[in-house]
């Protein structure tokens, strides 16, 4: 594998709207990340991807752009973001924006102009298709919930937008639209960004003519992944806007792929790849159900463990993931992948490592490196998210109760990322002196930051050693280029394997259970490089661990 500038990095995920409030409006700023900027830096980050800050109605919270150009007033001025380009520089530190081009908002220029004349030049930067007898153009179904069809004042005509009615999808099939996207990515990586993480970028490609697919709800609609799957072509527009962007900068690309076909990874992740990687979504996805969320499976440690090698066997010998255990569009990691009830320092600190081990590029996203969980809402009201407000529809139409409804949604809702980070243990977790815009998880006097930095065995303090071991001059080779290898496959409960180097062999291993557990180890010891727990049992030549005890060994090199 050739060897790139971000290979040996950690990055690290602001959703800036809840990270740091500086004006005391209750929304974080950009001044806030970066006066946050040093603490960052110490916990050991070297790249930031910022959620959307563009100008933007927040129909879905900064996803639907009115402004590419401009840096939404909420979240402070372009000289704000032009200072926080420079400090991080000054730090060794690399920003990335979030690249949302599948759709825009209703807000834009372009679809404004394009409502005014739908026939004329504007118009066909969108999808604007006739319907059929008073119905839509087809049965499909928006990512949050309806058609993705809507109509157009009272005409026979509507518009595409496969999220929510106020993102209406571009169309990439007019070179006059990717012309103008290229322009606005090049105008950031000439500002001095690093690069992009590209959203829902799978989407931009449409089957075409639109037609209707078998109904897989009572409402008579059908996902639109049935269409994505059905779509071809999708690699040349990549290709393109690679070659008339990105590689032009030498920046780093990691995009959002869903339902990627195996034989596309090359084009996508491999030497000549459309990105420079791409996040790991198959334990996320896991347990998903078409119906909904009140029909999904949740996810155990053995489903954890066989998603994360089928992920880095599917890719070995391709190219480079990003892994994560939780993002801005999921529910905390440690509350979705520690079962209910065995949530404690130690669990969490088990999960840090084994995913952090991986080889791949590990993402950190705001709050995870202090464990924060998800949250005790008290009711619906407390909810902003709009997939979780249709969510709880569906569940209340399939005929759940209004209490089963909410305490379903509560566990996948993309709000319990979404709270402000807790700094401290001060009013608001030490986000804002105003009034956050989303509710504070009430657990905040519990768990924050200014209390774990102050204890050397929290699991902040946990994540900070993980970062540096994985960065070492020692072991950061082994670590980032290194052979995986799964181990001990046979046992429950239990996900361990080895990261096989030139001259190390390091064996990752973790106890996935409250139950004590003894394991044969293949061979002797040279030294333990990171252990969550405070001491290190053996037993003739086995090892014990806790319930919930994760190591990182040195074994002896096999030559």
């Amino acid at each position: 594998m050739k060897k790139q500038w971000w290979h040996d990095k950690v990055a690290y995920q602001i959703y800036p709207k809840s990270f740091k409030d500086t004006n005391q409006d209750g929304v974080g700023d950009l001044r806030g990340v970066i006066e946050k900027l040093d603490y960052l830096k110490d916990l050991g980050v070297d790249i930031l991807w910022l959620s959307p800050i563009y100008c933007s109605p927040l129909a879905d919270q900064g996803y639907d752009i009115s402004d590419y150009y401009d840096i939404d007033p909420r979240f402070g001025t372009m000289e704000d973001m032009d200072e926080l380009i420079a400090e991080a520089k000054k730090r060794n530190m690399y920003v990335l924006m979030d690249l949302v081009v599948n759709h825009c908002s209703d807000e834009h220029r372009w679809f404004q102009k394009a409502m005014e004349d739908p026939e004329g030049e504007y118009g066909k930067y969108f999808y604007i298709e006739k319907g059929r007898e008073g119905k839509p153009p087809s049965n499909l179904r928006s990512y949050f919930g309806g058609s993705v069809w809507e109509r157009i004042g009272d005409t026979d005509q509507y518009y595409l937008h496969l999220f929510h009615k106020k993102q209406p999808d571009l169309n990439w099939e007019n070179p006059v639209v990717r012309k103008e996207i290229y322009s606005m990515i090049n105008w950031w990586l000439e500002k001095g960004i690093a690069g992009f993480r590209i959203d829902a970028i799978i989407n931009i490609k449409k089957a075409l003519p639109f037609h209707d697919y078998e109904p897989d709800r009572e409402d008579g609609l059908a996902s639109c992944e049935k269409m994505l799957e059905e779509a071809k072509g999708v690699i040349d527009f990549l290709k393109e806007m690679k070659e008339e962007t990105f590689q032009k900068h030498n920046a780093f690309t990691v995009g959002e792929v869903f339902n990627e076909k195996p034989e596309e990874l090359p084009d996508f992740i491999g030497e000549n790849g459309c990105f420079s990687s791409m996040f790991d979504f198959r334990e996320t996805v896991f347990g998903a159900s078409e119906k909904g969320w009140y029909d999904s499976r949740p996810i155990m440690p053995d489903d954890y463990k066989n998603c994360c090698f089928e992920s880095q066997m599917r890719v070995e010998g391709i190219g480079f993931l990003c892994s994560i255990i939780e993002n801005h569009d999921e529910p905390r990691g440690v509350s979705r992948y520690i079962p209910q009830g065995e949530c404690s320092d130690a669990s969490k600190k088990l999960l840090a490592t084994l995913y952090f081990m991986l080889k791949g590029l590990p993402f950190i996203y705001q709050g995870q490196e202090i464990g924060m969980e998800n949250v005790a809402f008290r009711s619906i009201e407390d909810i902003d998210d709009i997939s979780t407000l249709d969510q709880y529809k569906v569940a209340l139409d399939h005929g759940l109760s209004e209490k089963e409804a909410f305490e379903i949604v509560c566990r996948y809702s993309r709000d319990n990322a979404r709270v402000p980070f807790q700094w401290s243990s001060d009013k608001n977790a030490g986000f804002t002196e105003g009034k956050p815009w989303l509710m504070v998880n009430p657990e905040y006097e519990r768990l924050n930051l200014e209390d774990q930095k102050e204890d050397s065995d929290s699991v902040f303090q946990y994540y900070r050693k993980l970062i540096a071991l994985r960065k070492s001059e020692a072991y950061k080779d082994t670590f980032v280029y290194g052979a995986l290898e799964e181990a001990y496959k046979e046992l429950e409960r239990v996900m361990a394997y080895y990261r096989r180097g030139k001259d190390q062999d390091i064996l990752v291993i973790g106890n996935f259970q409250t139950e004590p557990r003894r394991i044969e180890l293949p061979g002797k010891v040279e030294r333990v490089l990171l252990n969550n727990y405070g001491t290190v049992v053996w037993e003739g030549g086995g090892l014990c661990l806790n319930g919930y005890q994760a190591v990182v060994l040195e074994l002896e090199k096999s030559r």
